[in-house]
């Protein structure tokens, strides 16, 4: 059973550092870092605009990172801000610039080439069963750190 636990935490953590190199060696070039990554990707693939807070739900990071990014990628003229609505930068929608939608499109040109050649040698079928599975353990995983939490909260509660 412990063979699982190492088999699973070596290969996400190979998967993520892998992921990490090819975000940064590819960023680099554009003068961004591999955080930039997905917030172009998502940018891009929302043409209506996100805010912040979009995207720390999709990115699934917090306030303070997205803050930093979108900044970094308003000062590099990747974005810019519809305040029309909202007066807060936090709340204003961001949409792509005309060099941030190139630059959206060469990140998604490069994650494509990422899924393909980390998916070469697998059948549909084994690519359907293996995200069921993740998926499966992430909620899984999810549901225990939520349990940890509410009896850390407890307690914190009886002391």
């Amino acid at each position: 059973m412990i063979h699982r636990f190492e088999n699973l935490t070596t290969g996400v953590s190979q998967i993520y550092k892998s992921i990490q190199r090819i975000k940064k060696h590819e960023m680099s070039s554009f003068g961004l870092k591999g955080t930039h990554v997905m917030c172009l990707y998502f940018l891009g693939s929302h043409p209506d605009g996100l805010t912040a807070a979009d995207l720390c739900n999709l990115c699934k990071e917090d306030k303070a990172g997205i803050s930093r990014i979108m900044s970094d990628l308003e000062e590099h003229g990747f974005i810019s801000y519809d305040h029309t609505q909202d007066k807060k930068r936090y709340r204003a929608k961001a949409y792509l610039t005309g060099i941030g939608k190139k630059q959206a499109s060469k990140v998604t040109d490069l994650i494509l080439h990422a899924t393909i050649e980390g998916g070469k040698g697998i059948t549909e079928e084994e690519r359907a069963v293996f995200y069921r599975v993740l998926f499966l353990i992430s909620d899984n995983l999810v549901q225990v750190c939520n349990e940890l939490e509410s009896e850390y909260s407890s307690s914190l509660l009886e002391t």
